[in-house]
């Protein structure tokens, strides 16, 4: 049933979400010439951007046959539709974000967004990035994370096993260790 001759290309889709909050430097890093042609030259065919409260819009694209390769919206009732047809999520360090798409085995890129202050999410981040469950970047060095980015170095997040992350932030936040 496919088409005669030709090999039809499987779609993967780069979903990119910056959860309720405004992240107009995510969305603009995504939007660059240079991250959107290493996407597509480590075989990503589209990519799909949720901009939250931003104001920075970016350039929808298109290819020769007219089908949209660069889309985005602003809210949806549910992101879980788009986590699961993701072949690769970027996204903000919000950890309702990181731990849904952890579950689904979904290759992640976390963004820290340095303008917040008091910044709890990038501990996290980095602690699942040490731990090789996903990868950790800032808005000006997504281009380079997603160059040296290997999704097979990745090592399955088990949701069960929440207690040294947890150990981790409390020791963090100053809490004695149990």
């Amino acid at each position: 049933m496919g088409e005669e001759g030709g090999t039809v290309k499987e779609k993967k889709v780069v979903f990119v979400t910056v959860g309720t909050t405004c992240f107009d430097a995510l969305v603009r890093a995504v939007d660059t010439p240079e991250v959107k042609k290493e996407l597509f030259r480590k075989g990503y065919t589209n990519i799909l951007i949720q901009i939250g409260r931003g104001s920075y819009i970016p350039t929808k694209s298109t290819v020769e046959n007219g089908s949209a390769v660069l889309e985005y919206f602003t809210f949806s009732s549910s992101i879980a539709d788009y986590l699961k047809e993701a072949s690769l999520v970027i996204s903000h360090a919000g950890s309702g974000s990181i731990f849904e798409t952890l579950r689904l085995g979904k290759p992640l890129i976390v963004v820290v967004n340095e303008d917040l202050m008091d910044n709890h999410q990038s501990e996290l981040a980095e602690e699942l990035a040490e731990r090789k469950h996903l990868f950790c970047a800032r808005p000006q060095t997504l281009y380079q994370s997603i160059v040296d980015m290997d999704t097979g170095s990745l090592i399955a997040y088990q949701p069960g096993d929440a207690e040294p992350v947890a150990k981790h932030i409390n020791r963090y936040l100053g809490f004695p260790d149990d």
